[in-house]
């Protein structure tokens, strides 16, 4: 690993790094946060943060205000970035925002030129996770969140590695990708026309499939006035989805709020407490 930089703020330390991927093939950049502790020997619980289409490490830590909440929460926060990059990375061939770079959709790409790089879903399921807990005091205790494409993150990993994780929270995610514009492209691209291997990062597929290996807290939030609400996101698909399942899931709607960190940094002291009794318990 390599820091990239440093930074002190609220007691705690932010630090960025990079790093040389094997899940996919290429460097990689994370951020980590860590918090102010007593104890310098106190193995800290991580939050893992997945961040929405155009996005890298630095939008959530920058422009969130986690920080004061994970300092007295005692929580590390960790946010990769959205998707594999370099030149030898396929991007879309239009340089959409939707697919390719920034857009990784956390999934495990079997298409070609994709699948050599594009392997989202191994990398915070796995190579991340062991990375962060060899370099930094930190505990195998996680939870995670993530706001749109990485709230999708979110709950597909949390819900598909229920044994993994505390609790999963999200912000206006993409609930249901298979019916989704975003979702139909990304998944046509990484994982062929086939959408029998969609549903596997479907959220509102995987609960429907019933075969989760322990229920978890799953806390979401939505703006009212989201634009992307009714085409893009479409939460009722999963909260129908959880009711069939006997799931229950705290949803709620806010009025007035969009997509934006303005949305997110209005609600993030709640997502910081709400995994705070599960991590700390």
């Amino acid at each position: 690993m390599e820091l990239i930089s440093e930074n002190k703020v609220f007691g705690g330390i932010h630090q960025r790094y990079k790093h040389q991927s094997i899940s996919n093939n290429c460097e990689m950049t994370f951020a980590i946060f860590l918090p102010k502790t007593v104890d310098t020997n106190c193995k800290l619980p991580v939050l893992y943060w997945l961040s929405g289409l155009t996005c890298t490490d630095e939008n959530f830590m920058q422009k969130a205000g986690v920080f004061k909440y994970a300092n007295e929460h005692g929580i590390a926060i960790v946010a990769p970035d959205t998707s594999p990059r370099g030149e030898d990375v396929a991007d879309d061939e239009n340089g959409s925002y939707d697919f390719g770079l920034g857009a990784g959709f956390y999934l495990n790409a079997t298409q070609a030129p994709y699948a050599s790089h594009y392997n989202m879903y191994d990398y915070i399921t796995v190579e991340l996770p062991k990375l962060i807990e060899s370099h930094f005091p930190v505990s195998n205790k996680k939870a995670i969140s993530g706001h749109s494409m990485g709230g999708h993150g979110a709950l597909t990993i949390g819900l598909k590695n229920s044994k993994q994780y505390t609790s999963i929270s999200a912000f206006a995610p993409i609930t249901n990708p298979m019916g989704c514009p975003w979702g139909v492209k990304a998944f046509t691209g990484y994982l062929g026309e086939d959408e029998s291997l969609w549903a596997q990062y479907d959220a509102s597929k995987i609960l429907l499939e019933n075969t989760i290996d322990r229920k978890i807290p799953i806390k979401i939030d939505q703006g009212s006035d989201d634009v992307f609400l009714t085409e893009q996101l479409k939460p009722e698909v999963l909260l129908n989805a959880a009711k069939t399942t006997g799931y229950d899931i705290d949803y709620q709607l806010h009025n007035g709020y969009d997509h934006s960190y303005f949305f997110i940094c209005s609600f993030i002291e709640q997502h910081i407490q709400f995994h705070a009794q599960y991590l700390k318990a």
